[in-house]
């Protein structure tokens, strides 16, 4: 949590307290995000024994959509009528990131043989940047 609030210290000294303030929501919805991509990843891949890769997108489309909602009402508290077309431009963003997600991962894990959840952890970071910009500036315009 205090890497949370440094970052959000950061962003506030470069952005300003508002946009710092919609970062660290989306920071904390995120982490709820993650708690199900990877609780999703890890149950398919090592339970249900999905090849990882089908798992991986599974765990993180379903994560996907809990995070349009939580973002939507909390972080950028949208009124826009239009939810299918929120929503799909919230999920491109997500798509965009899971394919950014997966390229990390393949090449962490497959090419430079990092473990599997390490790669999907810094997988992770990367993608939450691109998500976070991206929905600012794209999605709750």
């Amino acid at each position: 949590m205090r890497s949370l609030l440094s970052l959000a210290s950061f962003f506030s000294s470069i952005f300003g307290h508002i946009f710092s303030l919609k970062f660290l929501k989306f920071c904390i919805v995120g982490v709820s995000g993650t708690a199900i991509d990877f609780g999703l990843t890890w149950l398919f891949k090592e339970i249900f024994k999905v090849p990882k890769f089908i798992a991986n997108a599974i765990g993180f489309v379903v994560a996907a959509t809990n995070n349009y909602i939580l973002n939507r009402i909390w972080t950028w508290g949208s009124t826009n009528e239009q939810v299918g077309v929120e929503y799909t431009k919230f999920f491109v963003v997500s798509l965009i990131g899971l394919g950014i997600n997966t390229l990390i991962l393949y090449l962490l894990n497959e090419k430079l043989k990092w473990n599997f959840y390490l790669s999907k952890v810094f997988a992770t970071g990367v993608v939450m940047l691109w998500n976070f910009f991206a929905n600012n500036f794209f999605t709750f315009v």
